[in-house]
């Protein structure tokens, strides 16, 4: 018995058969059936037994999608074809089937239920759903594209998430239906972000932004530009501003009638913090993704475009770039 208690999964079999072998022969069969109950009841406390599976029911019903059961790798996923909007690549017309669904998984946690999914999004609906699902608990870890010569432009926002299965399918709907309401007021996408038109001559005042960052920015014919680095390592090679580990921020048009464009780098743990104050002050998220490989710390960079005065502009990138340390370029570089 105490060669079989204790023993990892993957080798109780033989021991097991061993050892029921042995004890059949010298008891009777009713004596013999009793202690194998007491002995398999014994071995399946010391084996971590595999869990229910997911209560798809309930996902289904929060959610309002039917979804299926990946018994093997005990994951309930839901899916939504995107075949609202009408999609041509290349001038072909793409059927969802080809990649143009979304979804979202579901699998069990220690400590509840973790999320996963991909979200098919226009450009019009990128903001709506990264702010349904900043607000309601779900991370976003990555947007881009999936084609080219795609019109509408086609863009995928991948989210995570833990929690309870209530509090996931819950954020999941959100994001959803905050999808569905913009596509609900505009049927087709939109082509535009639907500012004042850009005067044709820039002129930016350089000085007031000069203040609010604490450099002085490039000036190029009414344009001004801020670009601040940050320090990194990869392949232990020293690597910072000027080799692309930087934030900037380039801003045009005039001083109440601006864009500014440009790009964050900023570590895993600060994504979520630094995208939330981009997005609630109605600057644009345009693309959440890597440039470099084996850097240390790892590195995520997104671009960015918003309109409005320059000043206000400013303001909102330099608060977003304090909540990630980035005026100290403060990176922790391992040894």
């Amino acid at each position: 018995m105490r060669d079989v208690i204790g023993k990892k999964p993957d080798t109780l079999t033989a021991q097991r058969r061993v050892y029921f072998m042995r004890f059949a022969q010298r008891s009777g069969y009713s004596s013999c059936m009793k202690t194998l109950c007491l002995v398999f009841a014994i071995i399946c406390a010391n084996i971590n037994v595999v869990s229910a599976a997911m209560d798809g029911a309930k996902i289904d019903q929060i959610t309002g999608l039917k979804g299926k059961l990946n018994e093997k790798e005990n994951v309930y996923k839901v899916t939504w074809p995107r075949g609202d909007v009408k999609v041509t690549v290349d001038g072909w017309t793409m059927p969802p089937f080809m990649g143009l669904g979304t979804w979202a998984a579901f699998t069990e946690t220690k400590d509840g239920a973790m999320v996963m999914g991909d979200t098919v999004l226009f450009e019009d609906e990128v903001n709506a759903a990264m702010t349904a699902a900043l607000d309601n608990g779900l991370s976003v870890t990555a947007l881009h594209n999936h084609f080219f010569f795609d019109r509408p432009k086609v863009f995928f926002m991948h989210i995570e998430g833990d929690g309870s299965v209530e509090q996931l399918a819950g954020a999941v709907k959100k994001m959803y239906d905050a999808v569905k309401q913009v596509r609900s007021a505009t049927p087709q996408p939109k082509e535009t972000f639907n500012g004042s038109p850009l005067p044709d001559k820039n002129s930016i005042s350089a000085e007031p932004l000069n203040k609010i960052f604490g450099a002085s920015g490039d000036v190029n014919n009414g344009m001004v530009k801020f670009t601040f680095g940050r320090p990194a390592q990869m392949h232990g090679v020293k690597i910072d501003n000027t080799m692309g580990v930087n934030t900037w921020a380039a801003f045009a048009g005039s001083d109440d009638n601006a864009i500014v464009d440009g790009d964050f780098v900023v570590t895993e743990d600060e994504l979520q913090a630094v995208l939330k104050s981009v997005v609630k002050q109605k600057i644009y998220i345009v693309a959440i993704h890597q440039h470099m490989t084996h850097e240390q710390p790892r590195m995520m960079f997104f671009h960015y475009w918003g309109r409005g005065p320059a000043k206000d502009l400013a303001e909102s990138i330099k608060s977003a770039s304090l909540i990630a340390g980035l005026q100290q370029a403060s990176s922790p570089l391992k040894n």
